[in-house]
Parts: structure tokens; C-alpha cells; sequence
């Protein structure tokens, strides 16, 4: 049963209709049964060098250059190992562990990180090379001004799709299966369409359903949406708003929403969400992002895909309703709609004990045979 002790922000969702393909399943939708699943003390995390040359063990306090890497991360007994990616100029923060397998690249939501995938990455790294990585712009990646970038979005999904392709060619080197949370369902999708060669399938947990995007928004609402955007994004009220959220009173009311098994909502999960969001950047980000209400939408990417994808719904999610989500299951490329009973929007972290195998059995029916030679 869940918890009642977390304090509530009520976030409104409306919902919108929208054209869905019908499609013969290869398996029936199944449920998995019941799993029994004030201050904030900022304790030392690492920094990262813009130069890609830091790795740093998460049970090992140190720094190394890039020719020790390699042996870091072939290490079994190091566990997870962080580490920085150049990206085009850009330092971006990965976690990997696990050096035989297929590959997975685990993918985050909005205002989350690497992080939230700190109980699966041991687990899956038991049989598979896992990655996590943080979108550019979160975590502890750069988190360049948007502003610098003229009147064009920059945090947009096709900038992140690159962003996790290029991962995959450069830092992976092999074809990778994409673990995706909330948004990061949308960067995977836009990655699998832009190079189908990369991906091998796509499992996705409460994918955003973007429902404020301009195609969702009812004509006479889009003016007003547009207007408090515009406010948000060119006035001092926007980061007045974000100072209000970037604490760890409403980073906590905000994650109580969002798990519907409270107890899962502890002070380290609070630090882990938090402590990015007070970096240098992050609010130009964020109010970036909340005022981005254009780029692809699930329904329109489902259709494009070529690899397999599995989708997987905690059934007490408020923001993504499952009643919305089942939908999605109907698409030609989805093999099935999996749903996850009392569980909220952030499955893998409120319910790992579930999607753990769900992540393990889908990529045992899809992955080559090479892809268990160890790398």
C-alpha cells in the first residue's frame, strides 16, 4: 500500500484523442502480480572535467586519466563506473558497468539523470554491458545556454536522438537495446528512426504521451499556453518559478506525485534528482524545455520503427494515465503492452524487482548471438 506521508502538487492533464494504428500481437498483454514493494543532508559528489578525462568509481573515491579506463571498467570488482564522454565539444556524464553481453543504453526522463537507474544498472550488468547516460543538459552533463543558439530550440529530441546514437558509436561501439523512461521513450523512438542500424529494440516505461504539445492543445487554450510560455521563458518569473521547485521540499512533493509507493521517495533519491538541478545552466534548461511544445510525437514515431519495442505502464501513473497508454500497445512495431500494477511513472526505480526481468527477457528474445561474446 502506498504511502500518504509525502506532501501534493496537483498537475493537470488533459486528455486528448488521437488516431491509433491496429495491429495482431505477438503475445496477449499480460499484468505482472502485486510486488510488496527534514532535512536534506548534500553530501560530496564528484566533478567532471570538460575534457572527457575523468573516470570516477562510485566505492573508490579517485580520478584516473584515459589510459587507465579501460581497466577501470573491466574491473568487476570496481562496480558501476562513472565516466565522461566528449561530445562535440560538450562533457557528458555516463555510468556503465558490465563487460560481456548485449549492450543496453539506459535512457532518463525530464529533470532527471544517470542516476535514477541506480538499481538496475548492477543487476543488468550481471549478463549485459550496461550504460546510462545523461542527456545533455541533465545531471551532470554540460548544460550549454539555449539562448546561444539563436531563435531555434536546442534541447530538443532530435538533438538528444544524436546525442544518444553517437553515444552508441563512439562510447558502446556495438548495436545497443534502449531502456527509456518518460521522455527518454521519445529520444529513444526519435534515435531508432534517424539510425535504424543502431538500435536493436526499445522498451519503454510510462513513455510521455506530450501532452502539451501545439497538436494537443485545443485551439482556444493554445494562445494562453503560448503567452505563460513566453513568461516563463523571457521574464524573471521563470526562474522566480524555478527557485520555488529546485528545493528539496518541492523535489520531494513533486517525486511523491509521481510514485504511488511513497516509501520509494527517500532522502537519497531527493539528492540524486536535486543536486543537478543546482548547477550552473539548469533553470535556463529547464524553462528551455517546459516551453518546447513542438518536435515528434510518440504516436508519430511509433509507426517508423523498425526494431522491436515492449512497452511497459505503471498503472498509478497521474501524469501518463495507463487508460491513454494502452493505445500505444496497438502499433504494428509493439510486441506488447505490459502493465506494472500499483506503480507510478518511474517503474524502474519504484518497482526495479519488476521491470529487472521484463528488461532481461526482452532482450534475451531479440539479441544476436554475438552479442555474447564478451566485448
Amino acid at each position: 500500500m502506498a504511502s500518504t506521508s509525502c506532501p501534493s502538487i496537483l498537475l493537470p492533464f488533459s486528455k486528448v484523442d488521437f488516431p491509433i494504428q491496429r495491429a495482431t500481437k505477438f503475445a496477449p498483454s499480460i499484468n505482472i502480480g502485486k510486488t510488496h514493494l527534514q532535512k536534506l543532508s548534500i553530501s560530496r559528489f564528484s566533478r567532471f572535467r570538460p575534457n572527457g578525462s575523468v573516470v570516477f568509481s562510485r566505492l573508490n573515491d579517485y580520478s584516473v586519466d584515459d589510459s587507465s579506463r579501460d581497466t577501470l571498467k573491466n574491473s568487476p570488482e570496481l562496480g558501476v563506473q562513472s565516466c565522461t564522454w566528449n561530445w562535440r565539444g560538450y562533457s557528458i556524464r555516463y555510468q556503465c558497468a558490465g563487460n560481456s553481453g548485449p549492450a543496453l543504453v539506459l535512457v532518463h526522463g525530464f529533470g532527471a539523470n544517470s542516476d535514477h537507474w541506480r538499481k538496475n544498472v548492477p543487476v543488468l550488468a550481471k549478463s549485459h554491458r550496461v550504460y546510462s547516460i545523461d542527456l545533455i543538459g541533465y545531471g551532470y552533463s554540460d548544460k550549454p545556454n539555449p539562448r546561444n543558439f539563436g531563435a531555434d530550440y536546442f534541447y530538443t529530441f532530435e538533438t538528444w536522438a544524436t546525442q544518444l546514437n553517437d553515444f552508441c558509436t563512439d562510447v558502446v561501439k556495438d548495436e545497443a537495446f534502449f531502456i527509456c523512461n518518460s521522455i527518454g521513450g521519445l529520444v529513444g523512438l526519435q534515435a531508432a528512426v534517424m539510425e535504424p542500424q543502431i538500435c536493436k529494440g526499445i522498451m519503454l516505461l510510462n513513455i510521455s504521451l506530450r501532452m502539451l504539445h501545439i497538436k494537443k492543445q485545443p485551439w482556444y487554450g493554445k494562445p494562453v499556453i503560448r503567452s505563460f510560455q513566453n513568461l516563463l521563458r523571457n521574464t524573471a518569473m521563470g526562474r522566480f518559478f524555478y527557485r520555488s521547485v529546485a528545493t528539496p521540499e518541492s523535489v520531494k512533493s513533486i517525486l511523491c506525485q509521481c510514485y504511488h509507493d511513497t516509501s520509494q521517495v527517500t532522502e537519497e533519491l531527493v539528492q540524486k534528482i536535486l543536486l543537478p538541478g543546482l548547477e550552473p545552466g539548469a533553470v535556463d534548461v529547464f524553462l528551455e524545455f517546459i516551453c518546447y511544445s513542438g518536435g515528434p510525437l510518440p504516436e508519430e514515431l511509433l509507426p517508423q520503427v523498425k526494431c522491436p519495442v515492449l512497452i511497459a505502464w505503471g498503472d498509478k501513473d497521474p501524469w501518463e494515465p495507463i487508460e491513454l497508454g494502452r493505445a500505444y500497445g496497438k502499433f504494428d512495431s509493439v510486441e506488447d503492452f505490459i502493465v506494472l500494477p500499483d506503480v507510478g511513472h518511474c517503474p524502474q526505480d519504484e518497482a526495479p524487482n519488476l521491470v529487472n526481468p521484463l528488461v532481461e527477457s526482452f532482450v534475451a528474445r531479440h539479441a544476436s548471438p554475438k552479442a555474447s561474446v564478451s566485448v
